[in-house]
């Protein structure tokens, strides 16, 4: 079968399928994305470079979707080129969130387009207005509406949508629901795979020691943000600290911004070091950066408590890899992580703007060796039965070609594959 799949950053969230596809022979694959250093035997790229930013002086609520109409265009163009060498796909799957997609149907009339899509914005009751530390002005009720321009245009022009988790599909209108399936995102188990020697093996993370008699805390996130709960879980740690000197914390994340406001300088770490000045002891709180997934994965099997805390937003795939790796885990009781976790079955549930909560899950954690203990294994297998990435790929694979069979027709209503 032939394949055209487009992310704006290779490979985006189609690694998995991507990896499927390439195991099968006979597929043909070609992936339209703006240019980077990755690359995927048996996937051929195809490159594309929106012509400019947005217009000076555009008002800022136009401003998402005026960039995301480059794109089109310039995928669109990307895609002629691919037409006018013959290559004509049985089916187009993409990620709806930059506009990437509005223009393939001109391109390939007829062929199905099966999109990705990641969430619908509201200006209440989700993450706007979520965390009263943060307030949203007035003036930027426009913006947040604008930012569902790009879905509506989507979900309005015909093609099929899919979406990771309940929480995701109900962020959408119950008209638009109708043509929108869930499908889990799943994970490596044995890639994942818990390693109770862990515990008793030296961690070297750069400059960083963890011995054996070492409690860890682990926080992992792409950026230490509030989005993340990043904030929250900092004003935790004197707590954490002062009740346990053998705790060492690790936090992993970059000091960008992927959700959320930027600060007017600085980074969030900057910000919340200085607010717990001498509060923190740098000999035992760690910030490394971003690390290589091996090194993600070691510390996950190492933790003793992983914190995983979340805006009601999308979830992020650390919090599967996490379950899969069998972390005693304290999650944020928020919608998308109640998904996922069972308070007192599978982790430790707290709310999000309590840090003296999340404190008190954290060393519930570490002082109750056997409630950690059977939230490890209980967790690795709620991952076992939800998570297993091959039963997710054949889930995936029944509505790619259940599509296909159907062409650009309407595909029956469903809610999961």
């Amino acid at each position: 079968m032939k394949y055209l799949i487009i992310h704006q950053n290779f490979p985006g969230q189609f690694l998995h399928l991507l990896n499927h596809l390439r195991a099968e022979a006979g597929n043909e694959i070609v992936f339209i994305s703006e240019p980077n250093d990755s690359h995927l035997p048996g996937v051929r790229r195809a490159v594309y470079r929106p012509p400019r930013g947005a217009a000076e002086g555009i008002h800022p609520a136009a401003r998402e979707f005026e960039l995301a109409m480059l794109r089109a265009g310039a995928v669109a163009r990307a895609a002629v080129t691919l037409r006018d060498l013959g290559y004509r796909p049985d089916i187009i799957i993409g990620h709806h969130g930059w506009g990437e997609l509005l223009e393939l149907g001109d391109v390939f009339p007829g062929v199905p387009v099966l999109g990705y899509f990641e969430f619908f914005y509201h200006l209440d009751g989700l993450d706007v207005g979520f965390d009263p530390e943060f307030p949203s002005p007035a003036c930027f009720r426009p913006v947040i509406r604008a930012k569902n321009a790009v879905n509506l245009q989507a979900l309005t022009g015909g093609g099929w949508g899919q979406t990771p988790t309940l929480f995701q599909w109900n962020t959408y209108p119950a008209w638009a629901r109708e043509r929108i399936t869930v499908v889990r995102e799943g994970v490596d188990l044995a890639a994942c795979a818990p390693d109770p020697t862990a515990f008793r093996r030296r961690l070297r993370i750069g400059d960083v020691i963890i011995a054996p008699r070492d409690r860890l805390v682990t926080y992992i996130a792409r950026d230490l943000e509030p989005y993340r709960g990043f904030h929250v879980f900092m004003r935790a740690l004197p707590r954490i600290l002062r009740a346990r000197p053998d705790a060492r914390v690790v936090l992993v994340g970059g000091d960008g911004v992927s959700y959320g406001a930027r600060l007017p300088s600085g980074s969030w770490r900057d910000r919340m070091q200085a607010e717990l000045a001498g509060q923190i002891d740098p000999d035992r709180v760690h910030f490394v950066g971003r690390v290589k997934y091996d090194m993600f994965r070691a510390l996950l099997r190492r933790s003793d408590a992983h914190v995983y805390l979340t805006y009601p937003f999308v979830a992020s795939w650390s919090l599967r890899e996490a379950m899969a790796t069998g972390c005693a885990i304290v999650g944020s009781d928020t919608a998308p992580v109640r998904e996922f976790l069972s308070d007192g079955r599978t982790g430790r549930l707290v709310p999000f703007l309590d840090p003296a909560r999340i404190a008190d899950g954290v060393l519930e954690l570490l002082d109750d060796r056997g409630l950690a203990a059977r939230l490890r294994r209980a967790v690795r297998r709620e991952a076992e039965r939800t998570l297993d990435m091959e039963h997710c790929m054949t889930r995936y694979r029944t509505l790619i070609d259940s599509l296909v069979r159907q062409g650009a027709a309407p595909a029956p209503r469903r809610r999961s594959a």
